[in-house]
């Protein structure tokens, strides 16, 4: 179990990030505000947890463990909470979706330091984290580890799935695979478009090591990763499950929030309910 100052300090960085990360889709216009805010916990549970074996000023140090991101349209999430490590200026993060920019509307591989993937269909980026994972293990010879964070709406890709298999076949000790599980997608709920429970009892027969939690709760993502560090003889799956649009009021677990833009009302207010005090 973590330590309660340890908790309350990342539950303080999350606040920060949420802000950000929030504004940063308000002055672009667009973007997926519901899986961005219901995904963040996950993101500082691993950057700021202290489970990872990485280095901001040494971004691409040989021996650094891998994050890779699967569902890419939560990737605001990802580069608030980059750019709040240090791995480069908060202010970028106003750039956001701009022509020009480095921060598009789905990650783009080297684009800014800490982005380890491209990401555009849904489950390419499962694909790449097995692959990445395999090639580590046995080719480099390394210990180091590869974090997925999927979705569950991308598990209705068939490429997803013949990943899961690939990976518990060859029992990838390196590979944990964080699904951020909000229940909702662009046309409603997952469970109405397309079911996938029984979702951990699928991942223990291809060979998964399974852990189910709350991915709003820091201490306890933190405390699987920990725990996934521990099953070295075959892939981790930690089924997150999160809320939609948290902290939030009017978003959470309304799926019309998977990419709809916020009027100027609706911006204020869910500033508001973040606590920010930044102008639009």
């Amino acid at each position: 179990m973590q330590d309660n100052k340890n908790i309350k300090k990342l539950t303080g960085i999350a606040k920060k990030v949420r802000q950000n990360a929030i504004l940063s889709i308000i002055k672009a216009g667009s973007g997926h505000p519901a899986g961005v805010l219901g995904s963040m916990d996950i993101f500082v549970a691993l950057y700021f947890g202290g489970v990872l074996n990485i280095d901001p000023s040494r971004p691409n140090m040989r021996d650094r463990d891998y994050v890779i991101l699967s569902e890419g349209h939560v990737c605001p999430a990802w580069y608030s909470v980059l750019a709040e490590a240090g791995y480069f200026p908060i202010r970028e993060l106003w750039t956001l979706r701009k022509l020009g920019s480095k921060l598009q509307g789905h990650p783009v591989y080297k684009s800014l330091p800490g982005i380890e993937n491209t990401s555009g269909p849904l489950g390419h980026g499962v694909s790449v984290a097995t692959g990445l994972a395999y090639a580590l293990r046995n080719f480099k010879k390394t210990n180091q580890d590869v974090y997925c964070i999927s979705s569950d709406g991308e598990h209705n890709e068939g490429q997803t799935w013949e990943a899961i298999m690939f990976a518990g076949k060859n029992a990838l000790p390196n590979l944990t695979m964080i699904i951020d599980k909000n229940n909702i997608q662009s046309d409603g709920k997952t469970k109405d478009v397309m079911p996938l429970e029984p979702l951990a009892e699928k991942y223990s027969s291809f060979g998964w090591h399974v852990l189910e939690i709350d991915g709003n709760n820091i201490s306890e993502i933190v405390d699987a990763i920990l725990k996934a560090k521990e099953k070295r003889e075959k892939p981790v799956c930690i089924i997150a499950e999160t809320v939609p649009g948290k902290g939030v009021k009017f978003m959470e677990g309304d799926y019309n929030w998977h990419a709809k833009p916020l009027s100027g009302e609706e911006a204020k207010q869910a500033l508001k309910c973040l606590g920010s005090k930044s102008a639009i």
